[in-house]
């Protein structure tokens, strides 16, 4: 599979392209500089070939901020891993003295190189290839991105790069793992301990990570793809239009991800912005494993301190699993994993209607439900109805009845006897009919309710007529 890369300097449409070339909008795409930060890869198909594009951070050599140095650097080793550089300008500004600086580094890292002029649109293309011929890269084409104008001129130069293969993008084996917590806790110095190199910027500044961006990675044989979020804070905070779109990506994140890591620091605890975070995950059903980070730095008073406090903040929602790690000095690493597993089974579990039938007959002989208004509710029998989450359906009489403490006890009751550690489970109640009330009784009844209510009009008729009469 070959590899492209697109470098260029900030805001010269880089993002726009991968949205293109992939067929998506994973990249977020703003009329603002410096928005793309890490590597982010695709797997696209382009002449019927399986291609990896990576889009990058702008390559900015003259800013001296520690933020724009390590862009550099992840710009620089997606050039070292591609097989075809997209060195993408825009005409619009013209050259630009970055433009002769990436060029240099192009030559010597003797890659095979595309010149792609963007933003070219009702410009003289003629006159933009003359001034862009400068920069000493022989294969060049003018486009525009926002307007999907020659597009097609990219697909024919990589045409001797194709062969004629058919290959799915989408592996129904890859478990998804979401990385979420607030900013600046550790997210990306996790995932980049997981992968055992520096995929991601880790720099002590909250707002590094802007975008969701996915890694693949294989652990004791099992396909999972790690997905870096930004850190998520308050709504009412949130004012940087940036920030707005880096948000709604985490989100969506949680809605892709087949499970979701809650990362919160440890020397922090559990605060508001971290209770909001698990609010998404519980809403999109998801099974959750809470990281508690940096937990190497605490002595064992604020560790004891810490653990009671995450039990009483957490009441409501007690289905999971917490593993103390330090992402820096990957320590728990392993136990976090196995922790992710015993999750990710728990939520595909698949049991036979004939035990659920037992166990719910076994669970009315150790706790009846309470009686309501006279009349005690009854649990027939129950089958699964769905996996992700796992869905119990329970068919029986009067449970309408049936009080929220009952309701926790079942789940719990589900959760102990067949180890759904992890996982949220929806439980749903369906009134079971009476065999004898058919459709044909129903019709009489409606029927005589009618017939009754006509002689009783024709009375009170009759009635009225004899006192006009009197």
């Amino acid at each position: 599979m070959k590899t492209i890369a697109l470098i260029g300097r900030p805001n010269v449409g880089k993002s726009s392209l991968f949205n293109i070339l992939t067929k998506s909008r994973d990249a977020i795409v703003a009329d603002f500089p410096g928005l793309t930060r890490d590597r982010h890869y695709s797997k696209t198909k382009i002449n019927n070939t399986s291609m990896l594009v990576v889009d990058t951070g702008g390559l900015e050599s003259s800013n001296k901020e520690e933020i724009f140095k390590r862009m550099y650097d992840q710009a620089e080793q997606a050039i070292d891993e591609s097989d075809i550089v997209f060195f993408i300008v825009d005409g619009r500004l013209g050259i630009h003295p970055q433009d002769e600086e990436i060029a240099g580094l192009l030559r010597k890292k003797n890659k095979i190189t595309l010149l792609i002029i963007n933003k070219s649109e009702g410009l003289n293309k003629d006159l933009l290839i003359s001034e862009f011929s400068t920069l000493g890269i022989r294969n060049h084409i003018c486009v525009s991105a926002s307007h999907r104008e020659g597009i097609s001129l990219i697909e024919e130069f990589l045409l001797p790069y194709s062969i004629n293969t058919s290959v799915n993008t989408i592996d129904s084996k890859l478990i998804k793992i979401s990385i979420l917590g607030k900013p600046n806790v550790g997210k990306s110095t996790l995932i980049n301990s997981i992968l055992g190199e520096d995929r991601f910027i880790a720099f002590d500044q909250p707002g590094t990570t802007r975008d969701s961006i996915s890694a693949d990675y294989e652990y004791k044989g099992k396909k999972i793809a790690v997905i870096d979020t930004a850190g998520i804070r308050k709504k009412g905070r949130v004012t940087d239009v940036i920030e707005k779109f880096s948000l709604l990506k985490s989100i969506k994140s949680i809605a892709e991800s087949n499970i979701s890591v809650l990362v919160i620091n440890a020397d922090d605890g559990l605060g508001a912005q971290d209770l909001q975070i698990l609010g998404y995950i519980i809403e999109y059903g998801k099974p959750l494993v809470i990281a508690v980070n940096k937990w190497d730095l605490l002595d064992p008073y604020k560790k004891e301190i810490f653990i009671n406090s995450i039990q009483k903040k957490t009441h409501f929602f007690t289905n999971y699993e917490i593993v103390y790690i330090s992402a820096l000095k990957k320590m728990g690493i392993n136990k976090l994993f196995n922790s992710i597993f015993q999750a990710f089974n728990s939520s595909k579990i698949k049991i036979k209607t004939s035990i659920l039938n037992k166990f719910i007959i076994d669970l009315q002989l150790v706790h009846q439900p309470p009686i309501f208004r006279g009349i005690r509710p009854k649990l027939k029998y129950v089958h699964q109805g769905d996996v992700f989450p796992p869905t119990f359906i329970i068919h029986g009489n009067h449970l309408s009845g049936i009080k929220k403490d009952y309701i926790k006890f079942i789940e719990s009751s589900f959760i102990k006897t067949f180890n759904l550690i992890g996982t949220p489970i929806k439980i749903q109640f369906v009134e079971s009919e009476n065999p004898f009330d058919d459709q044909k009784s129903k019709k009489m009844k409606k029927t005589g309710l009618v017939t009754r209510r006509k002689e009783i009009n024709i009375i009170r008729e009759k009635i009225k007529r004899k006192k006009t009469n009197q």
